[in-house]
């Protein structure tokens, strides 16, 4: 079989551009757009839900939604993944499945902003529980046929470690771009359109390019070409069971779910970091986070060389480490209020960008090599499963800082709790920086445990692809040409 060449490689990694854009505008503008704050509201913001927190008392309605929609999206995780190593499409088993999902999930984020009534009512409550359930599902049908790709089309390690980094780059180009209404929903206010509109306008400009983004590699890569694989015959049930009882994997969630809450407490917190414990405007959010970004791809390009040094496993710990030192400083705002609140800003970009580096790129290469291992040993090819049940780890993570952050960043506020204007309280902050530190060091803890070099000696027992990645071909059998 054919090996990608590196620019079929950045064609994959445009895909992951797409549906990160998407997931941007989610994670980004959800809340903001159904919870105004007060001075949202006199800009001409709706509020289309009732407002406050009057679940059980620390959860607002959009929040149950959200919370219930996770669960449905657990399950979805490992049923596509299974559908998908199952498949027989003659096309591939992830090619079809990434291509039917990708205008569905990109007309979903749009029509997700877009409720029946112009004011409060059960029936926007509806709307939004089902559009963000529909969300979901194409998104995980589209994201976990992907990332089984990464190990499928990575036939050697440099081709997966290129490969996530193409796909980590993206990624956080991905993101950016979701924050791009900051910059023009204003400017088409100013052209005449309402407040929710103006919104919208970006939003269907983003779901757009995203849709195209995803697609590109639909048709710009045949799967055949690259993957000689053959469907697995395990149920769901039985395919995830047997995923975790691999215990290289086992050890390698345990830490990915110490990174995702870590990493979702301090992207949560960033905004709440800036405006209350630093005392700057909203709009340093944006500068740090683009600094901090920019300045992490420059490390990337060395990661490939270091994983070759010092190995895998190594780095992502001195990366979990890394990035609770960004912590630390991060929770130093308060008790060391004599340094201005810049400065603080830039060392924690500055101190948190290599090890984002590190945790953005490996991980991914970590599961695929697991996978990859697995089916050398099993004969199975898993792949959908492995990633299915990373991406379950990442939004049990991702669920589990919200929770976290939501409880401990309001501590000690004096506010009413029936409006959407609860800012965070300069002591919970400070314990929600401190909270990551203990997450992140527990994640270093847990992959202490992988057996990689366990791992690595099953893959060099397989033969790798001739050549030097520039669509060679593989021989089909040992000493044949």
């Amino acid at each position: 079989m054919k090996r990608l060449t590196k620019k079929q490689m950045i064609i994959f990694a445009i895909g992951q551009l797409g549906w990160s854009m998407l997931s941007g505008v989610i994670n980004t503008w959800l809340v903001t757009f159904y919870l105004p704050s007060s001075n949202d509201i006199k800009g001409g913001a709706t509020q289309y839900i009732r407002p406050g927190l009057v679940i059980f008392g620390f959860l607002t309605i959009l929040g149950l939604i959200t919370a219930l929609s996770r669960i449905f999206d657990a399950v979805t995780d490992p049923l596509i993944a299974s559908l998908s190593d199952k498949s027989t499409n003659r096309r591939g088993r992830r090619i079809p499945f990434m291509q039917k999902a990708a205008i569905p999930l990109s007309i979903v984020t749009v029509l997700l902003f877009w409720p029946p009534v112009g004011d409060r009512s059960g029936w926007n409550v509806a709307w939004v529980s089902v559009f963000i359930v529909l969300f979901y599902l194409f998104m995980t049908m589209y994201c976990t046929p992907y990332n089984a790709l990464i190990s499928e089309f990575g036939k050697t390690q440099d081709d997966r470690m290129f490969i996530s980094t193409a796909i980590s780059l993206t990624f956080f180009a991905g993101t950016l771009l979701a924050y791009m209404p900051f910059l023009f929903a204003g400017t088409l206010r100013g052209l005449g359109a309402s407040y929710p509109m103006s919104y919208r306008i970006c939003f269907i400009v983003l779901a757009v390019v995203a849709c195209v983004c995803m697609m590109l590699p639909t048709f710009l890569l045949n799967e055949k070409e690259f993957v000689d694989t053959k469907p697995t015959k395990s149920n769901m049930f039985r395919s995830l069971a047997s995923t975790f009882k691999n215990r290289d994997f086992r050890v390698f969630v345990g830490s990915d779910i110490m990174y995702w809450i870590g990493l979702t407490l301090f992207q949560t917190g960033l905004p709440f970091f800036v405006k209350v414990s630093m005392n700057l405007d909203e709009s340093w959010t944006l500068y740090f986070m683009g600094g901090m970004t920019v300045l992490s791809a420059v490390f990337y390009p060395f990661v490939s060389a270091l994983v070759r040094r010092f190995g895998k496993k190594k780095l992502t710990v001195f990366g979990f480490l890394g990035l609770a030192v960004a912590y630390v400083i991060t929770g130093l705002i308060r008790l060391v209020p004599a340094i201005p609140g810049v400065v603080y800003g830039v060392v924690i970009c500055v101190v948190a960008a290599f090890p984002m580096a590190l945790l953005g790129i490996i991980p991914q290469s970590i599961v695929a090599d697991v996978a990859e291992a697995e089916g050398i040993v099993t004969g199975e090819n898993r792949e959908g499963m492995f990633f299915a049940a990373r991406t379950f780890a990442m939004k049990w993570g991702q669920s589990i800082a919200m929770l976290v952050f939501t409880s401990l960043a309001i501590f000690g506020t004096t506010q009413n709790l029936d409006s959407n204007d609860i800012t965070a309280n300069p002591t919970g902050l400070t314990i929600v920086a401190f909270v990551a530190v203990t997450f992140c060091v527990l994640g270093a803890v847990i992959l202490s445990l992988y057996n990689e070099k366990g791992v690595m000696k099953t893959l060099s027992e397989k033969k790798i692809p001739a050549g030097d990645g520039e669509g060679s071909s593989a021989p089909e059998e040992e000493g044949k040409e």
